[in-house]
């Protein structure tokens, strides 16, 4: 691995830790609101499939190490164990996912590099669900309702912008300096 893909893979976990501190709760789930996704499915994009999802799993790391890094600057494998630890695990997956769905493509599009963030969207809710679900004793639908129908609008709105994001570094010809 280069060091130049290293310090991105680093860098894009710092920022998934820096999106983690915005954060808006939500009085209704356990779920709150946060940057977190943005940079996971920039991470996806600009990494690829591989570092993408590796940046990921280091932010995942510190946190799970001690590192106050998920959401409210909460950390320890509690986190991981907890209601929405599996929104972290869809982060790693998303990040590969996004990675491999514009891998092999000379020149994405903003289409295409849209719906690739929303499939990588669709794995975080499916795995966070899943684990809400399992941790609160919840129906699927009812975790459905408290940990995805809050956050379809403003997730929408960071595949939109991310894929924007992407469209533009790579018009400045900023990717193809780094990868």
């Amino acid at each position: 691995m280069k060091i130049r893909q290293l310090i991105l893979v680093a860098l894009f976990a710092a920022l998934t830790a820096a999106g983690a501190w915005v954060r808006i709760p939500l009085p209704f789930s356990p779920v709150p609101v946060t940057l977190q996704v943005l940079f996971t499915l920039l991470a996806g994009a600009v990494l690829g499939a591989n570092l993408g999802a590796l940046s990921q799993v280091v932010y995942v790391l510190l946190g799970c190490v001690g590192l106050p890094v998920f959401a409210g600057g909460t950390a320890g494998y509690g986190v991981l164990v907890g209601p929405t630890g599996g929104y972290l695990f869809g982060f790693i997956v998303a990040a590969f996912l996004i990675g491999k769905l514009l891998e092999g493509r000379t020149n994405p599009g903003f289409g295409s590099i849209f719906a690739s963030m929303l499939a990588g969207v669709v794995v975080i809710y499916l795995l966070g669900m899943i684990q809400l679900s399992l941790f609160m004793k919840l129906s699927l639908g009812k975790a459905f309702l408290l940990g995805v129908v809050p956050f379809i609008g403003v997730d929408l709105i960071k595949a939109l912008v991310g894929a924007f994001l992407v469209g533009k570094l790579k018009r400045m010809g900023v990717l193809a300096r780094y990868l």
